[in-house]
């Protein structure tokens, strides 16, 4: 009897150690299925983690692109406005140079009339007198006009310059070709700009 039980016990210890062993593995896969669990649950997040910094990154990305396209455009539009502002100095500063063109170019014909009125000779005392006044009107008028940088071109015996003379003679001359011999009507420059060239005769 006592050997039958001890056989009973060993059966029952072997089978409470088995039963231990067997609940001890289903911890131990209970544990393992736990850890991998775990690992793929950080996969997943540490995944997530990449998508978003991924995301975030694009963002960023598109942002600078969107940033250096708006700074062009500024950049464009402050040169635009710069020049706009440069060509409408010149412009002002051109006008305000030769505002008095137009007057002067009036009274070129006018200073002409006095020029020829000058030349005209005559022997009495009245006539005289009137080409003395005529005479003070014209360098009075002419006076004026070199205050306001109105200037004669200088023709005769100089070179000829198509910048500055009108050739509407030749002539032969004991002068070296291309030198101007006669002038016909005064030109004229305003500042640094030519009003009207002078008419001349030039030696061929």
């Amino acid at each position: 009897m006592t050997e039958n039980k001890t056989k009973e016990e060993l059966e029952q210890e072997l089978d409470g150690q088995a039963s231990e062993e067997e609940t001890k593995t289903s911890q131990t896969e209970t544990e393992d299925v736990a850890v991998e669990d775990a690992a793929d649950v950080e996969a997943d997040g540490g995944d997530e983690a990449d998508s978003e910094l991924k995301a975030k990154d694009e963002e960023i990305e598109s942002l600078k692109q969107q940033v250096e396209t708006e700074e062009n455009k500024y950049l464009k539009l402050y040169a635009e406005f710069e020049n706009f502002k440069r060509r409408n100095r010149q412009e002002m500063e051109t006008n305000n140079k030769y505002k008095h063109q137009g007057m002067v170019e009036d009274l070129l014909p006018i200073i002409d009339n006095f020029e020829r009125a000058l030349k005209i000779e005559g022997d009495s005392d009245s006539f005289n007198s009137l080409l003395k006044g005529v005479e003070m009107v014209y360098n009075d008028l002419v006076n004026t006009l070199m205050k306001h940088d109105v200037r004669e071109i200088e023709s005769v015996g100089q070179p000829f310059d198509p910048n500055y003379h009108q050739a509407v003679m030749t002539e032969a001359s004991d002068e070296d070709d291309g030198i101007v011999i006669e002038e016909f009507q005064k030109g004229y420059i305003l500042k640094d700009r030519v009003i009207r060239p002078s008419m001349v005769k030039v030696s061929e």
